[in-house]
């Protein structure tokens, strides 16, 4: 891939919530992971992994415990990343999510990043797949082929940048 088509996949990136009913192969989820296992990491110490589920007695179960993610049910895929307890885990895992996401974007498969750090339903969650202790959720994915095309406004350069000062 060339920076050119790098930076296009980063600015035409959106979240999907709408799914076509549409196996993702497994290979294409290796794929997927082995480019989130590449993420920056503090220390390299790496402290992810990635649970994938595909079952949809167990999508709906986790969609049901989470607010605003009720429409993982209908996901082909969820991915769920878990750090270990480091002092770092959130920063390390929400690169690998980003990784996640832009890849997933790269091989045709929408994606939404549905927040997990924090939330009250984590140990539902890490209860349903069975989640040693000592392991975070930093977030919830849920991928599938696009069956919509969002655009919503993104903020302009210039009302972001800062140069210098506040």
């Amino acid at each position: 891939m060339s920076n050119n088509n790098l930076i296009e996949v980063i600015k035409k990136r959106r979240s999907i919530r709408l799914f076509q009913n549409k196996e993702i192969s497994n290979q294409t989820i290796n794929e997927i992971i082995d480019c989130a296992r590449l993420a920056p990491t503090a220390r390299n110490l790496q402290p992810w992994k990635f649970v994938v589920i595909k079952k949809n007695e167990t999508l709906r179960k986790i969609s049901e415990a989470t607010d605003y993610g009720k429409f993982l049910k209908d996901a082909a895929v969820c991915i769920l990343v878990f750090c270990e307890d480091t002092k770092y885990y959130l920063e390390d895992g929400c690169a690998a999510t980003e990784n996640i996401l832009l890849a997933s974007y790269a091989l045709g498969i929408g994606s939404c990043w549905i927040a997990g750090d924090k939330k009250p339903y984590v140990s539902v969650i890490s209860e349903i797949i069975g989640v040693p202790e000592g392991w975070k959720l930093v977030s919830i994915v849920a991928l599938g082929y696009p069956a919509e095309n969002p655009s919503p406004p993104k903020k302009t350069v210039e009302q972001v940048i800062k140069w210098e000062h506040w």
